[in-house]
């Protein structure tokens, strides 16, 4: 293994990749860089430095990629309406490429001959990352330690730790969470403990960013959100970067009680996996995204794109965003947005999100002929007979030959 003599890890700093730092150290004799990001976790991201510095790292990196997190990922993913299987906003999928993206720029400004990751060989994150980095640097070594290692369990981690005098902040005894759990400027998520049981109701002191629906003020939130070419530019006629605008729309929408999903999901490995999520602020982009989408786009651009939506989404959530397919659809679907222009206004009460307004310099609603009322001759409801008739032609030949429906 001494072909490897630098490798760049993604680092948390806690227990899991404190134990591969020491561990990638141990195996492979190498040195090893740590990135760590800051992607809007609600953590300090800064204490990652003395934990890496205590582990004999030299060479740290730790950035601020709140920003380009938004702007370039997850605002372009919202601007086709993606969910997957339905339901789930795709808050730690979005994720994934960027962490790869910057581990591969790392290695190329570094000279480093390999990334590494800690993501179990059970999930979707280590296909995420390795797809990525091969995207982007196809000769790369990824080096994914829970598909090597012999450590199976906390308590196993736990005594590598004791044994190589690592420091960690975990000891035995210390109150931890009982779930799994993944957040950024999207969202954040709960996986294990009575999660693992998918009759069991999660406890409501789990929930973090939101207040429950029923716990929300009796009284309504109005917002207003205004869009340019399919992004949200200004809240309440106040303009926001990217990252402002989440996180403005995060405690909005959680102190309404907005955003909570919980979720059987198929992971791309082949197992079902339950999750919670909050996703707060991306729930309230897809409701203004669509209700903007409603006025401003043509009605077969609308549906293509939605017929379009679940590829895209499984591309994401399988690790494809850096593929050609998904650039391609992404090409296509911000070319749809350059007349997505105007406000929504939303009304957030008790977990729902309701659309009470939208305008736009570019709408193609035209009062004059959907009116109940005289439209002064705009349009002919005489058109309508040949219309039907021709767009049934085909049936009545068929139940002239005798086909039968009934």
């Amino acid at each position: 293994m001494s072909e490897i003599n630098k490798v760049v890890l993604a680092y948390s700093g806690g227990l899991d990749t404190s134990v591969i730092v020491r561990w990638l150290q141990d195996t492979y004799k190498c040195e090893v860089i740590t990135f760590t990001a800051d992607i809007g976790q609600g953590e300090e991201v800064e204490p990652a430095r003395a934990k890496a510095q205590a582990l004999g790292v030299k060479q740290i990196y730790i950035d601020d990629l709140r920003e380009e997190f938004v702007r370039d990922f997850v605002f372009p993913m919202f601007r086709a309406n993606t969910v997957y299987e339905g339901e789930y906003l795709l808050g730690t999928s979005i994720a994934r490429p960027l962490i790869a993206k910057r581990l591969v720029e790392i290695a190329n400004e570094t000279g480093a001959d390999a990334v590494s990751h800690g993501a179990t060989g059970k999930g979707n994150d280590q296909v995420r990352f390795e797809l990525g980095a091969y995207a982007l640097k196809p000769g790369i070594k990824v080096i994914a330690p829970w598909r090597e290692w012999d450590l199976t369990s906390r308590e196993t981690l736990m005594a590598y730790c004791e044994q190589r005098n690592i420091p960690v902040d975990f000891a035995k005894g210390k109150k931890k969470s009982p779930y799994s759990m993944d957040a950024n400027l999207l969202h954040i998520s709960y996986e294990g403990g009575v999660l693992e049981d998918p009759w069991t109701e999660c406890e409501e002191s789990m929930w973090r960013w939101s207040v429950a629906p029923e716990n929300a003020p009796d009284k309504a939130t109005y917002i207003d959100l205004t869009y340019e070419k399919g992004d949200v530019v200004a809240i309440d006629s106040s303009a926001m970067s990217p990252a402002t605008v989440l996180a403005t729309l995060n405690k909005i929408g959680g102190e309404n009680g907005i955003g909570r999903l919980d979720l059987v999901e198929n992971r791309y490995v082949g197992m079902k996996s339950r999750g919670c999520y909050e996703t707060p602020g991306g729930t309230i982009l897809l409701k203004g995204h669509r209700a903007i989408e409603s006025i401003t786009l043509d009605r077969e651009v609308a549906h293509l794109k939605d017929e379009l939506m679940p590829k895209y989404a499984s591309l994401i959530y399988n690790g494809y965003w850096w593929s050609p397919e998904r650039l391609m659809l992404q090409t296509m679907i911000d070319a749809s947005q350059a007349q997505v222009n105007g406000v929504v206004r939303l009304k957030l009460y008790k977990g729902n999100v309701i659309v009470v307004g939208r305008q736009s310099e570019q709408s193609l609603f035209d009062s004059k002929i959907s009116t109940f009322e005289d439209d002064g001759g705009a349009y002919n409801q005489k058109d309508a007979e040949g219309f039907i008739k021709l767009n049934a032609l085909r049936m009545r030949i068929a139940a002239r030959k005798g086909r039968k429906l009934l």
